[in-house]
């Protein structure tokens, strides 16, 4: 192979066009080594030198974006718009204020807070003097900011991007660079009443986008602990254990169980008793049965947080949003600051399975296909106490949407449909009939923007009507302001309607008004 990299160095400087003699002789006097070969290893490097550059010295730029990142076009960023605006208003609608942070925080910052997934922390190079990393999430500098300003009560929302340096998988929406919005309640109240308004919130805004089924399941890290002690996890396995069960949702049992076993060092007794626990599903119901189950009432801290998913499912009934909730021991989340309430909204193929009378009692009810994780959060008391200089703790409960899978999914839907996307809010085109009217098309298009309509006018000095017409029908603007010369005469101006062709003359008083008027049926 050593000779075969020479022959072909030979092919490349001098011998880019064909193949000499000589080429041909060395070639068959190398054992195995065909013509063939030596002509794909040449193309090879003509395409490399291509790559890099011909011999002028010009450089050729490689045209794609980073690894995990994309481009939105502007339909695509018309979709991503109507979702936020739905966001938004669920989080305005229940009270919340907006903040927001820098994109990169102090690397101390965020070390520690995330368990295994703090390898995804994208780490800067040093800046004078200061290490600093991209964020991982808005919560911990939400906690930081919390701290820092000295805040004990806030109720607050935020969207602005993110950064894991994470496997992407772009068809399932998981990016490297990718946006979060978040609502939090931070203050200390009496207990569940704002985790039941996260959730809450979260059936608001899926129902209100309409991706389909979905199941919100809760749990609390409080009786996952308790379930590690009772079935014999050592205290310093806890957490690794936790990060374990946390892949049930991409993982089955028996995988998970070898993690757990191989990996991890744990007994398998104590992996099968924690597999009776993680298969069972319910309601408040299984909450009361494991309140009387002989091994989890000997856990304080698991009965603790039994009795508080009681209490949310008390909250859930008055919210009327337990058709989607099943409290599920499955649920773990790794990351290590949750101190309470977990949960997670998840999108179903075969529909939500409801909480039949046999998930109810922990059997497992019917099956429905996960379509992927849009949402999750929950409580974290402790975390806010970890910047405080005095370590005055700040309880805080929050959740977070998972846009991106979000905005895939509404991408998809638009595809799928028929219905234009519209990319623009132009209400009206100012168009001319005849020639030498830009003038007058300028006069009228100032009025309509002093007035605060939305409007646009072509670039062209004189435009043919069949043009300005069909932008509209492409763009989907819904009226056309048509000038001419007999209008300009009598005062008024043509107003069509683009889907119907219907026209009516409307007086330049009164164009505004009416305007106004057929925007806002539409």
């Amino acid at each position: 192979m050593i000779m075969l990299g020479m022959i072909c160095i030979r092919a490349y400087s001098g011998l880019a066009a064909c193949r000499t003699a000589t080429l041909v002789r060395s070639a068959h006097s190398l054992t195995g080594i065909t013509a063939a070969q030596i002509d794909e290893e040449v193309a090879k490097l003509l395409e490399l030198k291509a790559q890099l550059g011909g011999d002028d010295g010009k450089h050729q730029f490689v045209l794609k974006t980073a690894k995990g990142t994309r481009d939105y076009n502007p339909k695509q960023m018309a979709i991503r718009e109507k979702v936020f605006n739905t966001i938004i208003g669920c989080f305005k609608r229940h009270g919340a204020e907006t903040i927001d942070t820098p994109v990169f925080e102090l690397k101390e910052t965020l070390t520690g807070k995330y368990g295994e997934d703090s390898k995804l922390i994208y780490d800067l190079k040093d800046q004078g003097g200061e290490l600093l990393s991209l964020r991982y999430d808005l919560t911990v500098p939400f906690a930081r900011y919390l701290a820092m300003n000295k805040i004990t009560n806030i109720k607050r929302y935020h969207i602005a991007k993110v950064y894991r340096r994470d496997n992407p998988a772009m068809t399932r929406g998981r990016y490297r660079e990718f946006y979060q919005c978040d609502f939090d309640i931070a203050g200390q109240y009496d207990a569940m009443i704002p985790d039941a308004e996260c959730l809450k919130i979260v059936h608001e805004i899926l129902s209100e986008l309409d991706l389909g089924d979905f199941r919100i399941k809760v749990n609390d890290r409080r009786i996952l602990d308790g379930m590690f002690a009772v079935c014999g996890v050592p205290d310093d396995k806890f957490r690794t254990i936790c990060s374990t069960v946390d892949k049930l949702d991409k993982m089955p049992w028996e995988d998970v169980k070898k993690e757990m076993v191989n990996e991890k060092g744990l007994s398998e007794e104590a992996a099968d008793q924690i597999g009776e626990y993680v298969s069972m599903q319910g309601g408040m119901d299984l909450a009361e049965r494991l309140l009387q189950d002989q091994k989890m009432c000997q856990s304080k801290l698991a009965c603790a947080g039994l009795s508080d998913i009681k209490l949310l499912f008390s909250y859930l009934q008055l919210f009327q949003v337990t058709d989607k909730v099943v409290f599920d021991l499955s649920l773990a989340r790794g990351l290590d600051y949750y101190t309470g309430i977990i949960y997670e909204a998840v999108l179903t193929q075969a529909g939500v399975a409801p909480v039949t009378a046999e998930a109810q009692n922990g059997a497992p009810g019917e099956e429905s296909v996960s379509v992927g994780s849009v949402a999750g959060g929950g409580r974290y008391d402790g975390l806010v106490g970890m910047f405080d200089p005095k370590g005055r703790k700040v309880p805080c409960v929050g959740v977070s949407i998972g846009i991106e899978r979000v905005f895939s999914i509404m991408e998809q839907k638009a595809e799928a449909s028929a219905e234009k996307v519209r990319t623009t809010e132009v209400q009206v085109m100012v168009a001319s009939a005849q020639k030498n009217l830009l003038e007058e098309k300028l006069k009228l298009i100032t009025e309509l923007w002093n007035a605060g309509i939305k409007a646009e006018v072509m670039y062209k000095k004189n435009p043919k009507l069949l043009s300005q017409l069909q932008h509209c029908e492409e763009s989907g603007i819904p009226l056309v302001a048509i000038l001419g010369e007999q209008e300009l005469k009598d005062g008024v101006v043509k107003l069509r309607v683009v889907a119907t062709r219907e026209e009516a003359d409307i007086s330049r008083a009164n164009l505004i008004d009416e305007i106004r008027r057929r925007t806002s049926e539409a």
